[in-house]
């Protein structure tokens, strides 16, 4: 969630806001020439916003955080798009699990 908003873990909420406001300008759909994309991008950046501008959000966040020392510096999320089990299945949910 820092580094969608760009931020260091002890940022401030001014600095959180600041961070909000600059990059949903950047991103937002109607003001992007690429909507599609910054669509994505502006989703993102506020779901980032309103976990860190809350202090209860963000104190369980940080508490995750420090409970996977793993993610700590992972840029990017791992791909769950495919089970290891299953290498040529797509990812199984419930509703796919279910012998109706």
């Amino acid at each position: 969630m820092y580094d969608v908003l760009g931020l260091d873990a002890g940022a401030s909420d001014g600095e959180i806001k600041a961070a909000y406001r600059r990059l949903a300008r950047a991103v937002h759909p109607d003001v992007s020439p690429h909507p599609a994309a910054s669509a994505d991008d502006f989703i993102r950046v506020h779901a980032a916003y309103s976990t860190l501008s809350d202090p209860s959000k963000r104190a369980d966040y940080d508490r995750r955080m420090i409970m996977i020392p793993s993610a700590v510096g992972r840029r990017s999320a791992p791909n769950l798009a495919r089970s290891p089990s299953f290498p040529g299945c797509c990812r199984r949910t419930w509703e796919t699990d279910q012998c109706w």
